[in-house]
């Protein structure tokens, strides 16, 4: 059993970047309700507790706080922006609302005796608050300041600590280094948390729970649902069944890359090559959730249908991973987003249960987790990929034409931005709906538009568009121009998000 800390969470942003930061520093995290009972904390035994930040005043009525209890446990507490506020103020100090607040890049003071900052004597540190503590609990010290508020305080025979900035952004210098600090010189945390270990004890868990039945998993190609199908191929080989329904908007050779995979390994892979069928389903449709709800309902028919005919399947495998559970409100937590993966059994479909076995990933461990179990590095790095593909890349109707342009177009823009030493998180192309006039040769064209989208983000909640030099911009433009005969025009978009987000659709 691998030591815990726990990361309750009071409604902040910042709070899978918490947990990550702490399994980076091998140390396991989950992610639990503000309001957990001490009861239920003494019951998980974690080593610490981290009491994320949140958008509301913790000496407000309404604003969530946790189980006073939770201080008497004597388990070591790490408060960070509104969860230093939070214990503050139950603990018997006071916080206000301060007149100007501070947002981004900070520059904070150490105090002689700070015992969880830098060797420096300041650093710059990520802010994002209007609150501030105008009044400390009793036998608790500051220990770092800027010029508008006090920016950490400890009370060190209690072992509860706060920081007023964010340690677990990358915008706060040494930010990793003083969560390090709280897990290993307060918490004495061993450092024991192994994906190596994941993977052994959920094949033992998944053999254990299916036994001799069988299991059917919806294989997308994505990252998710390709790591659970290499980890469950693994536990039970020859008992899986992969249904793959390439509705014929994958990016270019994706179809036949994803079959050349997995074909290979121990599971019975199954595709179903539906791309005139779901063409058929768009006919004449422009709207992009239409083309959202059109394609969705099409690929649970012809998952439903294609799974009828393989043999019987007892259990349903999901690629669902830990921030999925998170955003969908596990618990008690708040709802951001729902996840379809998320939510129990539909009570229609004749399975005895799910499997999960990635529910207590994220994201970049799902990745490492990919590694060790042999796929490709090209497959488990790739980019996030809408789940209606090149449909809603498409600006209006949905073409076989349209699809075999964009295809092309976005091979030229992959393989251009590949060489690039510094790539952007993300970057793809989009085909939209304006024609415009051109000239090849000597004569007149009114060929499609195509734009490119290249974006910088950790998270995808926020992003700018990449300054790709022109070089590679002209490059590209010249390739696709060239090579593919209906592009008459290639565009460059430079919208940050917001206001505009990710895709185009």
């Amino acid at each position: 059993m691998n030591q815990t800390i726990l990361v309750l969470d009071f409604g902040g942003q910042y709070k899978e970047l918490i947990a990550r930061a702490v399994r980076g520093l091998s140390v396991y995290s989950e992610i639990k309700p503000g309001n957990i009972t001490a009861l239920e904390i003494k019951k998980i035994n974690p080593l610490g507790i981290i009491l994320t930040g949140g958008p509301n005043s913790a000496g407000a009525e309404n604003s969530p706080k946790c189980d006073p209890a939770i201080f008497e446990l004597g388990i070591p507490i790490l408060g960070i922006c509104y969860g230093m506020q939070l214990f503050c103020h139950m603990l018997g100090g006071e916080v206000k609302s301060s007149e100007t607040g501070e947002y981004g890049r900070v520059k904070v003071q150490l105090t002689v005796n700070n015992k969880q900052g830098t060797v420096n004597g300041s650093f710059m540190a990520l802010m994002s608050h209007k609150d501030i503590v105008t009044r400390l609990p009793e036998g608790f010290l500051p220990t770092a300041y800027t010029e508008n508020c006090m920016a950490s305080c400890e009370n060190a025979a209690r072992k509860i600590y706060g920081v007023q900035y964010h340690p677990e952004s990358k915008h706060t210098e040494n930010g990793i280094e003083i969560i390090r600090r709280f897990l290993f010189d307060i918490c004495n945390a061993k450092g024991d948390y192994k994906l190596d270990d994941y993977i052994s004890t959920q094949i033992e868990e998944i053999r254990k729970r299916v036994g001799d039945k069988r299991v059917l998993l919806g294989l997308s190609g994505g990252v998710d649902s390709s790591v659970c199908a290499a980890l469950l191929s693994k536990a039970i080989p020859g008992q899986l069944d992969c249904i793959f329904v390439d509705h014929g908007f994958m990016r270019q050779s994706e179809g036949d890359e994803i079959e050349r995979i997995f074909s290979k390994r121990k599971l019975n892979f199954i595709r179903v090559n539906a791309k005139e069928r779901f063409l058929k389903k768009l006919k004449g449709i422009k709207d992009p959730e239409q083309k959202r709800k059109i394609i969705g309902e099409e690929f649970a028919r012809v998952f439903e249908g294609t799974s009828s005919l393989i043999p019987k399947s007892s259990f349903l495998a999901q690629g669902t991973i830990y921030p999925d559970i998170v955003e969908s409100g596990g618990g008690q937590n708040a709802v951001i987003k729902s996840h379809h993966n998320v939510g129990g059994l539909p009570s229609e479909l004749n399975f005895c249960g799910v499997i999960e076995p990635l529910a207590g990933l994220f994201k970049d461990e799902v990745r490492e987790l990919g590694k060790k179990l042999g796929l490709p590095k090209y497959l488990i790095n790739r980019q996030p990929f809408p789940g209606p593909g090149l449909a809603v890349r498409i600006i209006g109707e949905v073409t076989g034409e349209k699809i075999n342009i964009l295809q092309r177009a976005d091979a030229i823009v992959r393989a251009e931005l590949d060489k690039i030493r510094r790539k952007p998180a993300q970057y793809f192309a989009v085909l939209t709906d304006t024609r415009s006039v051109g000239v090849k040769g000597d004569d007149r064209t009114y060929d499609y538009v195509i734009a490119i989208r290249a974006v910088n983000t950790d998270d995808f909640m926020t992003c700018e568009y990449s300054p790709l030099s022109h070089t590679v911009l002209s490059r590209i433009s010249s390739r696709i121009t060239s090579e593919i005969p209906n592009v008459s025009r290639v565009v460059y978009d430079i919208t940050n998000k917001p206001p505009s987000t990710v895709e185009w659709e």
